[in-house]
């Protein structure tokens, strides 16, 4: 009884360990700094006064390259990034691991794609993702001037692979960027992420 007592203390003790590293809605998001793609150090403090999007993304994975193959995921950075946004995408792929590069690399990736990100950040430890429990490739994150997580998940509400389903598909990071853009509340706070696991 008493061996049980205390596993079920640990369990406990482990969740709400769990819960308190996991990124809120409303409340400051995790700082950061991380290396950039071309060798700069970047904080996320380094954009303070502007909307920030947060993309983690991995090369290899099916559902990223549904987003990218189609210019997608280029069009919805161009857009946000032209109208004030900062968008960093995230490789959190460990070295060995499915989609991991160098700064090169992912320069490289980012020509060859036309991407249109602020900054490719790299993230081989796994550092900034597991701060954000970023579970996918794409997870999406948005977060406001003053520092605050308003949107985290999907980047649409279609978990498929098919590239058709872009056309009808509802997208989450354009909802919570204007409504964030405006001071308004975002109607979709937290969806479930689909795509790849992250590559840790």
């Amino acid at each position: 009884m008493t061996r049980t007592i205390f596993a079920i203390i640990a369990l406990l003790g482990l969740s709400l360990q769990s819960a308190r590293a996991e990124p809120s809605i409303g409340q400051l998001a995790p700082a950061f700094t991380a290396i950039d793609s071309n060798g700069k150090s970047r904080s996320l403090s380094d954009f303070a006064g502007k909307t920030v999007i947060l993309e983690w993304t991995n090369d290899g994975c099916p559902y990223v390259k549904k987003h990218y193959n189609s210019g997608n995921m280029q069009k919805l950075q161009q857009e946000l990034t032209s109208k004030g946004a900062v968008w960093l995408s995230i490789i959190s792929s460990a070295p060995g691991k499915q989609g991991h590069v160098n700064g090169a690399g992912a320069n490289q990736l980012s020509a060859s794609r036309s991407a249109n990100p602020t900054a490719v950040l790299l993230d081989p430890t796994g550092m900034i993702g597991r701060a954000y429990d970023a579970q996918t490739t794409p997870h999406m994150f948005v977060i406001d001037k003053t520092g605050k997580l308003r949107y985290m998940g999907a980047i649409d509400d279609q978990p498929s692979t098919d590239t058709a389903t872009i056309a009808t598909a509802r997208n989450y990071v354009r909802e919570a960027f204007a409504a964030v853009r405006v001071g308004h509340v975002v109607k979709e706070k937290a969806t479930d992420a689909y795509g790849c696991s992250v590559k840790y």
